[in-house]
């Protein structure tokens, strides 16, 4: 079968997929493992589209009894499902019941927008209907009488059909699916106010009334779905950069079987072990080891570096790097869900989906919405029949009320601007996995440091070791077993010793060092204070040792690498007015150099993983807010003891999992950087939930006193939302915001003396 045939029949499966639902074996098989019998499946639900919606999933997703948490995601319609136990929980049942049908996220969607196509042809509708009706309405606004002016009406009345049938359903179809299965939505409201604007024009008509009112209910429309169809691009663009990711990854690679033969897997079916031969040209699908061949990648993604980066076999390389010269064998590592670009994609598409202060505050104001603004409307329309007697001008009012009264601006107060940082951060190498985190970010006032691999390169360079005996066989064969950057560099710089040294139950304590056995002894390399107890309880040698049953054999001295950059992204720390604090498992000659090259005064030495946490626990107790940045597995504690945590993408699997923030690439100016723009969103984050609210105080009063039309009231709710979203887009336009990432920033914020 050739590879388009299989595109084509892939395309197919993927549609018949969308219309039934994955299977329960389906969601097992996507599901991602967190823990013993933990999941998350990541499902996809297009027809969401505000504040009532998300409420609405996540409360009937978290009620099914294995159900830990769901989150969604407005942006990317998406909601993350955490859930326990063997097999998976009637998810898409129940969604099915709520009236949102599903997809796995898996599933290939198509680079075409159904959405926007749908919403211009839409809108050109509403528009051109619009136009001609008005043309008809300047007539009788000008003086006509009588049968022409009847005629006028009803010629609008048969304009006005397709566009409310056509361009109209996009609101009808939503609040009818919202009302059936018995809740309510934004676009309910929307939908009374349209039809009730028809209806009364069209009594207007048949009884030969004076005024006719068809112009207002296409005119509503054409305003109400140029508001929705500028909010759709608006947000697409706020998350150009999730879908710039997904789009690198390729849609499948090519398979060498065993016996030599090819075939082309979808990259959803790709699974560890599988042989892929990669051309030039190509994008790398998973993460993968080189197997065979030589070649140059691009591995700007990862790195942010743009020099190409040599690789042959041994090789390891990640998915979403750019194969550019020559063909490659490789072996895949992990499946697709599980890969870096995966990882970074999941990492984006979370950054909405975090409930800080504020995004709490915004869910339950929009909670809120459908009971008030019904009651509103209904007051309305009762004082206004009291007062005029006239239900035609009340039920006009009571139209307006019900449009003009929108939860859109405050539910989108947050998020939007959650979605653009999450954008910015990315553009400078940054990942942020919680929106929740971004507002622990703008809080932070004390910023502590790790050491190795944080403040330096984590690739210590090992100074020269007089002792050339089998015992530094001894520590190379250790070093070679651990990931340390100390026994890195001991097993890099003797990297020609050959492995005659043999070790028996090795083992690696997390911040002290590797213990073995070997010709009857127990060796150790590590922390001096570790290695020679308890054996010598008394030992006062400091820092890396090799210890044989708790003597001394050999030390270990290291020159520490500066990170890039880390000189000046202190200085922008201090200039931001955070306290800084180095704490270190390394000993304190080494700390103590670090800290006088960086100026930092404030540092601790030679302090386990137990001490990190007591620390920042300290610090919590004396009020203040800390930043952990570290990279170790040691530091994962102290990294979720802290109030917001940074790793770079250098880091271990657990210190990259315990992390808020990833910076990808080596400059240490990510921490200034991300510091800066967190407490700019949070100023756009206020300004938003003042503009929201503001206008709510101002255009609700005003429409229940009957100054506003239902076209007005479609105007003003249409620009409050794009006057939020807007708002949030000025977070691109420069730092914290910033232009560059290196532009100098002077706000002084008061020390957290501690």
């Amino acid at each position: 079968m050739s590879c388009c045939a299989t595109s084509a029949e892939g395309a197919m499966d993927i549609e018949s997929l969308k219309m039934a639902g994955p299977s329960t074996d389906e969601i097992m098989f996507a599901a991602k493992k967190l823990g013993d019998e933990t999941f998350q499946t990541d499902l996809s639900i297009p027809s969401m589209h505000c504040a009532a919606c998300m409420s609405t999933v996540e409360k009937g997703l978290v009620s099914l009894g294995n159900v830990i948490s769901a989150r969604v995601n407005l942006s990317t319609k998406r909601v993350s499902v955490k859930w326990r136990g063997p097999d998976a929980p009637p998810m898409i049942e129940k969604l099915d019941a709520l009236g949102y049908p599903t997809h796995l996220t898996d599933d290939f969607v198509s680079d075409k927008d159904k959405t926007l196509s749908e919403l211009l042809l839409a809108v050109a509708i509403a528009g051109f209907a619009t136009g001609n009706i008005m043309l008809l309405s300047v007539s009788v606004w000008s003086g006509a009488e009588g049968a022409t002016r009847d005629l006028f009406h009803w010629v609008s009345a048969f304009i006005a059909i397709p566009v409310i049938v056509f361009a109209g359903r996009i609101y009808f179809r939503s609040a009818w699916n919202a009302l059936r299965h018995g809740r309510m939505n934004m676009d309910v409201p929307i939908a009374v106010g349209v039809s009730l604007a028809y209806a009364t024009s069209l009594y207007e008509t048949i009884t030969h009334g004076e005024h006719a009112y068809f112009d207002a209910s296409v005119s509503l429309l054409f305003f109400l779905l140029i508001g929705r169809t500028l909010d759709h691009v608006m947000r697409d663009k706020a998350r150009a950069a999730v879908s710039g990711l997904v789009r690198l990854s390729p849609r499948g690679a090519v398979r060498i079987i065993a016996d030599g033969s090819r075939e082309y897997v979808p990259i959803g079916q790709i699974e560890p072990g599988m042989e892929l031969m990669i051309s030039a040209g190509d994008r790398i699908p998973v993460n993968a080891v080189v197997t065979e061949g030589e070649s140059e990648l691009d591995c700007s993604l990862a790195t942010g570096e743009s020099v190409a980066r040599g690789v042959s076999p041994g090789a390891e390389i990640l998915a979403g790097t750019h194969n550019l010269s020559g063909l490659l064998i490789i072996r895949a590592t992990v499946a697709a869900k599980d890969s870096f670009l995966a990882e970074m994609v999941g990492l984006m598409e979370a950054a909405e989906q975090g409930r800080g202060t504020y995004r709490r505050m915004a869910d339950r104001a929009s909670a809120m919405y459908s009971p008030v603004v019904h009651l509103t409307a209904l007051v309305t329309f009762v004082g206004w029949m009291i007062a005029t007697g006239d239900w035609h001008h009340a039920i006009t009012v009571a139209t307006a009320v019900l449009i003009i009264t929108c939860p859109c601006a405050l539910g989108l107060a947050v998020p939007i601007v959650q979605v653009v940082a999450a954008r910015r951060l990315f553009e400078n190498g940054i990942m942020m996995k919680d929106g929740g985190a971004l507002e622990r970010l703008a809080e932070t006032d004390t910023i502590v440091f790790d050491k190795t691999g944080t403040l330096t390169t984590g690739n210590p360079l090992l100074r020269p070791v007089s002792d050339t005996g089998d015992d530094l066989a001894v520590a190379v064969a250790l070093a070679r077993s651990s990931l340390h950057p100390f026994s890195r560099a001991i097993a890099k710089a003797h990297s020609h010793m050959s492995n005659a040294v043999r070790l028996e139950a090795v083992k690696e304590l997390p911040g002290l060092g590797v213990e073995g056995k070997s010709g009857g002894h127990i060796w150790r390399l590590g922390r001096a204070s570790w290695a020679t107890f308890p054996f010598q309880p008394n030992h006062t040698t400091v820092g890396t040792v090799l210890s044989k049953d708790g003597v001394t054999v050999v030390s270990f001295d290291f020159i520490d690498v500066l990170r890039q950059d880390a000189g000046e992204a202190v200085d922008r720390l201090r200039r931001e007015g955070v306290r800084l604090e180095i704490l270190s498992g390394d000993n304190k000659s080494a700390v103590a150099q670090v800290a006088s090259r960086l100026t930092i005064h404030a540092f601790s030495a030679g302090v386990l993983p137990i001490d990190k946490v007591k620390r920042l626990q300290h610090l919590k107790a004396m009020g203040a807010r800390a930043l952990m940045v570290g990279d170790g597995i040691n530091d994962a504690p102290a990294m979720m003891a802290a109030h917001v945590s940074m790793a770079p993408a250098s880091a271990a699997d657990i210190g990259r999992s315990a992390a808020d923030f990833i910076f990808l690439r080596n400059s240490l100016n990510a921490v200034p950087l991300s510091l800066n723009l967190a407490r700019h969103a949070e100023r756009l984050v206020r300004q938003n939930f003042a503009l929201a609210v503001g206008y709510n105080l101002v255009a609700v009063p005003i429409a229940i006193t009957g100054h506003v039309t239902p076209l007005i009231a479609a105007i003003a709710m249409s620009g409050s939302s794009l006057l939020v979203i807007g708002n949030a887009m000025r977070l691109t336009a420069g730092e914290g915001g910033t232009k560059s990432m290196f532009r100098s920033v002077y706000r002084r914020r008061k020390m957290v003396e501690v």
